[in-house]
């Protein structure tokens, strides 16, 4: 029996059926499987401003497969607007309520299946988390990347803006350039362009089999991706008479192919804050470890922004996932067994993709060709960060570092320190405070780090902290450093002028102060005061679990 049956069938069946016929139930739908669509449309942010029409074809395709579709809103938080700024501190809270809200819905209403559509940064782990949660069957839907903006002949992206920002200061540009990249960097609808946050997680669901095969490198504005939105609700009522569950496909072996595929396509930091979050409501058993151990068998080879040349629609066209999926596959570098929600394995899925990547283009190298031997993200750790920290080291020219700390309590200090140009080479930028517990909610530092690059220092500064980097970020910079400064972590006993190593090559982030002095400081410290103490962020605050478990907060250390 489905779960809407036994409302409808229950011992409330007439109140139920009287409201449900006011929502558009004749008497011959109560039977069909009910589908929530959990749709993100919103006008905040340019990610997710064509949601509602992909929701809109997903619904009638569902209708007309058999289905009866009810459609609710989630919330989105844009990072890229809200970056620099208190309200970005929202940013990965909103995960968290995303999950709550689909859980809620679902749930609250017992739903047979849920078709999540989703496009900024938040929407696609918090879909998961839910998913992962009340384990009925579930598709996700991308709504898409954006196209390039152009300006004399170079492909821009949100970044460009940010990094402009630091060519300002450093004369490097004038005001009409600037304004000239503002106004050409994002053109339309959709999701940052480079293999940024959205672009990764997307890729990684269309691998972990949730999502549809070439769906996550569609360009919102295409008429495919609104056919694939389609097919989406179709295939979600296949999967509801087959029953293929989430936790079906979410297993062991999938979240390892999904981060052989981040590693491959030079992914975003915080796919590993996600994947770990998403495996531990899924009950799988995977630690921030197991990232370096697959990133010492899994090269990067594909030359994507922000380190790189290309954006996604560029890799869309060379092939997208299926394509880098098979390079992976015939390496023995993937598990072909793991299922998608279309019921086959992807050994099938992957049956006629070709086992070279396309003539004629850049983007995708063969294996034998890799833009780096091992992948990007690096677990660095070392008595600043027992429980980990994640690296990003595609694209650094200097990746051990041994210099001075430069300490700042908040983004706001360092970034202004930045563009009082108080930053010189060889510092070791520490910026603390900024973590889930003591932001709360581990801002983004993709403002500092833009910064930093527009003023030509990228490969002659460290930066590290507690808080988290957007998709965009690249450079020699250390985020999710666990323990945090406001939970007693080793980050936050970091004095100005103290000498700290950054080494990429040994996966290590030392605090060269001997144990003795760090066991005075320790014994000095007077614990944190939290900066809110009611409404969300407050309530983050407390339930909120280390960077290094995922900072979930229904699941507490």
């Amino acid at each position: 029996m489905l779960r809407s049956d036994a409302v409808t069938q229950g011992i409330q069946r007439s109140p139920n059926r009287a409201m449900l016929r006011a929502v558009g139930f004749g008497d011959e739908d109560f039977g069909k499987p009910i589908i929530g669509i959990a749709n993100g449309y919103s006008t905040i942010t340019p990610c997710n401003v064509g949601l509602d029409a992909l929701s809109r074809r997903a619904e009638d395709s569902a209708r007309n497969a058999g289905g009866m579709p009810q459609m609710f809103g989630t919330i989105t938080v844009s990072d890229g607007i809200s970056m620099g700024t208190e309200g970005m501190k929202y940013s990965l809270v909103s995960r968290e309520v995303i999950a709550d809200a689909i859980e809620t819905a679902c749930n609250g209403q017992s739903m047979d299946g849920v078709l999540a559509v989703g496009g900024c940064d938040k929407n696609m782990p918090g879909a998961m988390l839910a998913m992962a949660r009340m384990n009925i069957p579930s598709i996700f839907v991308y709504g898409g990347t954006i196209k390039p903006g152009k300006l004399g002949g170079c492909d821009l992206t949100v970044v460009s803006a940010f990094e402009a920002v630091g060519q300002i200061t450093s004369g490097k540009i004038d005001e009409e350039q600037l304004t000239a990249i503002e106004k050409n960097a994002c053109p339309g609808a959709g999701s940052c362009g480079g293999m940024f946050t959205a672009n990764t997680m997307s890729a990684a669901i269309e691998t972990m089999g949730l999502s549809l095969p070439h769906s996550s490198t569609m360009a919102a504005e295409d008429e495919e991706k609104a056919e694939s939105a389609a097919r989406s609700g179709e295939v979600l009522v296949e999967a509801i008479k087959s029953n293929i569950r989430p936790l079906d496909l979410l297993t062991r072996e999938a979240f390892e192919n999904a981060i052989s595929v981040i590693m491959a396509v030079g992914g975003s930091t915080n796919s590993v804050l996600h994947l770990l979050a998403i495996a531990r409501t899924a009950g799988v058993d995977l630690n921030i470890d197991d990232f370096e151990m697959i990133r010492e068998r899994v090269p990067v080879i594909c030359d994507l922004k922000p380190s790189g040349r290309f954006v996604t629609v560029d890799l869309h066209q060379a092939g997208g996932i299926p394509q880098v999926m098979k390079l992976l596959l015939d390496a023995g570098l993937l598990h072909g067994h793991c299922r998608t929600i279309e019921g086959k394995t992807l050994e099938e899925l992957l049956a006629n993709i070709p086992s070279t990547p396309p003539e004629g283009q850049e983007v995708i190298r063969p294996l034998s060709n890799p833009l780096y031997a091992k992948g990007h993200l690096a677990i660095l750790k070392g008595n600043l960060a027992i429980e980990g920290a994640v690296a990003k080291i595609s694209g650094i020219k200097t990746p051990v570092l041994t210099g001075p700390a430069r300490v700042f309590e908040s983004e706001e200090d360092c970034l202004a320190s930045i563009i009082g140009k108080q930053i010189h080479a060889g510092d070791v930028i520490v910026i603390r405070q900024e973590g889930p517990v003591g932001g709360p909610g581990m801002r983004e530092m993709l403002a500092p780090t833009a910064a930093i690059v527009g003023q030509g220092l990228g490969d002659k500064v460290a930066l590290i902290t507690d808080g988290r980097f957007s998709g965009g970020t690249y450079g020699l910079v250390v985020g999710h450093v666990a323990p945090e400064a406001a939970v007693g972590g080793a980050i936050g006993l970091v004095v100005e002028g103290d000498s700290i190593t950054v080494d990429a090559n040994q996966n290590l982030l030392q605090l060269n102060v001997n144990e003795a002095e760090l066991e005075r400081r320790r014994n000095m410290w007077l614990g944190h005061t939290p900066k809110y103490k009611t409404g969300i962020l407050g309530k983050y605050a407390r339930l909120v679990s280390s960077s290094s478990r995922g900072a979930v907060t229904d699941q507490p250390d």
